[in-house]
């Protein structure tokens, strides 16, 4: 892009940056190395300071070694979602376009803030390997991932499905790092980050972790630190946590001042006139540039006669002295200045045509006086000076014209062909008038912003269409919208606007049982599970017979069943009973319904075998019936969740496997990353634990644990899935590990509000039994059998607090151990899969001696060799080996147990080996 230089340029020194520039040239030397190594750099201060000019510095540093790209945002108006990730990528984006937006206000200073005469050549230096872009070249590059990142970074429409943002981070990731490795280092510089797009800064903080890990890419961010607020400066403070470089930028001293005076004025500048530069500029690198270029402009001579007009001549660099000196270049000239402020950065010559009232012809008059004072750079696109300019003319523009030239700036750009989320930031400026025509294209551009994974965008969107405001039938919509939009981000906020869709009484009825399960869906997430029972039961009671009434029941039925409490289990269970006793499957609230009976008899600990007939007429030949999957959000992931446990505990591994397996795929073919993604593979390690392959189980539990901390901290998948893992590591013998799980992820009191998988309190009380704290675990114990007791829960499989209590008790109570042994396998023969009575068998064993145990661990052997769960037949061939003195079980037994990965139990079976061998 040809960038215009005013005539009089000055290439100063970049002063008091050594450091700075030291670090940096280290960074890019290791980026362009023999074993390229990236990393992250942040420089941050208060405006004008010369991250700007460092960030030059950097580019030519980098200059013809690597790929150079670059971003920056812009203060007048808010960016769309993406925007700076696209402005990054736009080489690969759109390769016959100029790509050096972000370079022409760069390059409009010089170290230290001034014209740099090595900018135009940096901008033009190849970089070693061009890559070819365009869409079609993103399409191989983004492979499975283009459907999810495409529309984000514009090479493809938006689809109809809410896309998940962890999903597009990881994309974005992919992405990156595979042009880094097929077209050499990266060097990705973002300038005037304060006021990037939220989108884009969540991506550079997650990006930033893998930055220094060999991956080829340098981050240069820079930032003002007085203007990130909010979100913005969580992100930022995240990037700078990462950092190698975190550098916080001062004023330059006076001894820098004089020596850049000199530099531009001549040797001759007397020390007086040095000084008053940096009483007046107070150090600030821009505004001294600035000063220096005027004085140079006009021809004042730097002696101390003429210091005292130094003031003067630094007030028309900025403030209302910038205005003064604009609108003395007329009011055509001032009106186009508008609106490129308007406009923001990237600036269209058309766009700012169209807003400016005027044709090209006088456009271009306007564009070159306003170059000639150093106001504007650039062609097509134009560009501010300096993001301080910008924000000065922007300012000076009165209220009510701002607000009326953001309209026309939104109608400008959806009449270009761009849609309405390119015009929403402009949409989001103009005052409330109860447009409905505004509401629409909100709504719109609501709807893209969910597509392309920006719910937040989304959400703006939405709440700036309320206060329009829009019609009272089209509000009730609205909150509808504005709920889901932060179904996922913000579960709490979804309540409020739910609830307040329902609170118009505006809602048709289908449309009202759908708020109503998204109401429940939102107080699930918000871990009150109790009051999404209760508030889909009371819209049950309230509408007739029917089909919306018996999709309100089941979810009741579901919500009830989830929770860790509950007034009457016993009750909720009959209740349940009777309604899904008739049902065949033909529709999918009667297959719910079948999916969460299978459940229910599986947590109450009914025969196995019935539990999986139930659960055979949820399925469509074999599979998830459409509309039931696990990326459907007519009813969520939760009931095919349950189905696939009720498999698992019945010993149906396979059918098990194979639908937490298609969990996995679709949510990753679907994009989404975040908590349904670390859920799936909460749920495929849960399969592993079950068939034995513990390794593997810890394998996936713990990439669950790491894609739910993505999310946030102390979430209801963190339960499950920590649970699972303590419960693996305690089976693998590592006992150390499994407590700081344990206080990692405060696996204690007070639980979940939901029911966890396996029974957190039980896992807690083996974990605490492990670790030698017995009358805790006691207590834990018989207040887990209590509870579960209470609600009619009898499930020794998934809640195995009996025979552990069992143990516990059996030295200073052999009787009541005697009983709990005697329930658990009671309760294990009605259930009736070979797992739980062998595992029964084993723990009654362990209160016995003699023949008594042997025999009782022969039969555990038995069952268990009948049984999927290969852990289970090692627990029991090693304590039958040990028991009866037979060696050939005892290896069998270590062998089982080493293939198992049961390191402790692995131990065991070779000290008893070595034993034997010794008396021997």
């Amino acid at each position: 892009m040809p960038v215009y230089r005013p005539q009089h340029t000055v290439t100063l020194p970049l002063l008091e940056r050594e450091p700075e520039l030291a670090a940096a040239a280290h960074a890019v030397d290791a980026l362009c190395g023999p074993s390229p190594t990236g990393g992250l750099l942040v420089y941050r201060g208060a405006a004008g300071l010369g991250k700007t000019a460092l960030l030059t510095e950097v580019r030519r540093l980098a200059a013809g070694r690597c790929a150079v790209w670059n971003a920056r945002g812009g203060e007048t108006v808010t960016p769309g979602p993406f925007d700076l990730v696209q402005q990054l990528l736009r080489t690969v984006l759109t390769p016959d376009q100029p790509h050096d937006r972000a370079a022409g206000p760069a390059g409009a200073s010089g170290p230290n803030g001034v014209s740099d005469a090595h900018a135009e050549h940096d901008k033009r230096a190849p970089s070693p390997k061009s890559p070819a872009g365009g869409a079609g070249n993103i399409r191989e590059l983004l492979g499975d991932r283009y459907e999810i990142v495409g529309p984000a970074l514009g090479v493809t429409p938006p689809g109809e499905q809410h896309a998940d943002p962890q999903g597009v981070r990881d994309g974005l990731d992919a992405l990156v790092e595979r042009l880094a490795a097929t077209h050499g280092p990266l060097l990705l510089i973002v300038d005037d980050a304060q006021w990037a797009d939220l989108e884009t800064l969540s991506w550079l903080a997650s990006f930033a972790r893998r930055l220094g890990r060999g991956l080829p890419v340098l981050v240069v961010v820079a930032y003002r630190t007085e203007e990130a607020v909010g979100e913005t400066e969580r992100y930022l403070r995240t990037l700078g946590i990462h950092a190698r470089l975190l550098v916080t930028l001062r004023e330059l001293t006076g001894e820098a001042i004089a020596a850049l005076t000199r530099a531009a004025l001549g040797e001759h500048t007397d020390d007086v006139f040095c000084r008053e530069v940096w009483a007046v500029t107070g150090g600030n690198a821009y505004e001294t540039v600035e000063l220096l270029a005027k004085v140079s402009d006009s021809g004042l001579r730097p002696v101390e006669e003429y210091a005292g007009e130094l003031r003067a001549l630094g007030a028309s660099a900025r403030g209302t002295g910038l205005i003064t000196r604009l609108e003395k270049l007329g009011t055509a000239t001032t009106r186009f200045a508008w609106a490129a402020a308007i406009l923001g950065t990237d600036i269209s010559l058309d766009l700012a045509v169209s807003l400016a009232g005027m044709n090209h012809e006088e456009a271009a008059e306007c564009a070159e006086r306003l170059r000639t004072a150093r106001i504007l750079v650039g062609t097509d696109p134009l560009e501010f000076v300096h993001p301080l300019i910008a924000g000065s003319v922007y300012r000076a523009i009165p209220p009510g014209v701002r607000t009326a030239m953001h309209g026309l700036a939104a109608w400008a750009v959806s009449r270009s062909g761009r849609g309405a989320a390119a015009a929403a930031p402009h949409l989001l400026e103009v005052h409330p008038d109860g447009d409905p025509e505004l509401v629409e294209q909100l709504r719109e551009a609501a709807a893209e912003h969910l597509a392309v994974g920006a719910p937040d965008a989304a959400r703006r969107c939405l709440e700036r269409a309320l206060l329009e405001p829009p019609l009272s039938s089209v509000r009730t919509v609205l909150l509808y919208e504005l709920g889901c939009a932060t179904l996922l981000t913000s579960p709490a906020t979804t309540v409020d606007h739910l609830r307040a869709a329902l609170d118009t009484q505006q809602l048709d009825d289908p449309l009202r049982v759908d708020v109503v399960f998204r109401l429940s869906q939102a107080l699930t997430h918000n871990n009150q599970t109790g009051d999404a029972a209760h508030v889909v039961a009371a819209e049950a009671a309230r509408i007739p017979e029917g089909p919306a009434r018996m999709r309100l029941q089941a979810a009741h039925f579901l919500w009830e069943g989830v929770q860790a409490i509950e007034d009457d289990g016993p009750g909720r269970s009959r209740r349940l009973a009777r309604m899904a006793s008739g049902l065949g499957g033909r529709g999918n609230t009667e297959r719910v319904l079948l999916m969460l009976r299978a459940f229910d008899g599986t947590a109450r600990g009914e025969s196995a075998e019935e539990v999986v007939q139930i659960a055979e007429r949820a399925l469509v030949d074999g599979g998830l019936p459409a509309g039931v999957g696990w990326t459907d959000t007519a009813w969520g992931f939760e009931p095919p969740a349950l189905l696939g446990l009720s498999y698992a505990f019945a010993d149906r591994l396979d059918r098990a496997e194979s639908l937490f397996t298609e969990a996995l795929r679709a949510f990753e073919i679907s994009g989404w990353s975040g908590g349904h993604l670390a859920f799936a593979h909460a749920l495929v390690g849960y399969v592993q634990r079950r068939r034995g392959r513990l390794a593997d189980a810890e394998m996936y539990l713990r990439e669950s644990l790491r894609l739910a901390d993505r999310v946030g901290n102390g979430l209801p998948m963190h339960w499950d899935a920590a649970c699972m893992l303590i419960d693996t590591l305690l089976a693998r013998g590592h006992v150390d590990e499994a407590a700081a799980a344990a206080e990692r992820y405060s696996f204690a009191t007070p639980y979940s509000s939901s029911i966890v998988i396996p029974d957190a309190p039980s896992v807690r009380g083996r974990l605490l039994l492990a670790l030698g704290r017995k009358d805790e675990a006691i207590a834990e114990l018989v207040a887990t059998g209590e509870a579960l007791a209470a609600r009619g829960r009898h499930s020794v499989v998934m809640a195995p607090w009996a025979l552990d209590l069992a143990r516990a008790v059996a030295e200073d109570d052999p009787r009541r151990a005697a009983q709990l042994a005697s329930y658990a396998r009671d309760r294990a023969e009605r259930f009736g899969t070979h797992t739980a009575i062998g595992v029964a068998l084993c723990g009654a064993a362990a209160l016995k001696e003699g023949p008594a145990k042997i025999e009782l661990l022969a039969q555990a052997v038995a069952h268990l060799e009948a049984s999927p769960c290969r852990y289970e037949l090692a627990v029991a061939r090693v304590e039958y080996g040990i028991a009866a003195g037979f060696p050939a079980e005892l290896g069998w037994g270590l062998e089982l147990a080493e293939s198992c990965g049961a390191d402790g139990l692995a131990d065991r079976a070779r000290r008893a080996m070595e034993s034997r061998h010794a008396k021997r």
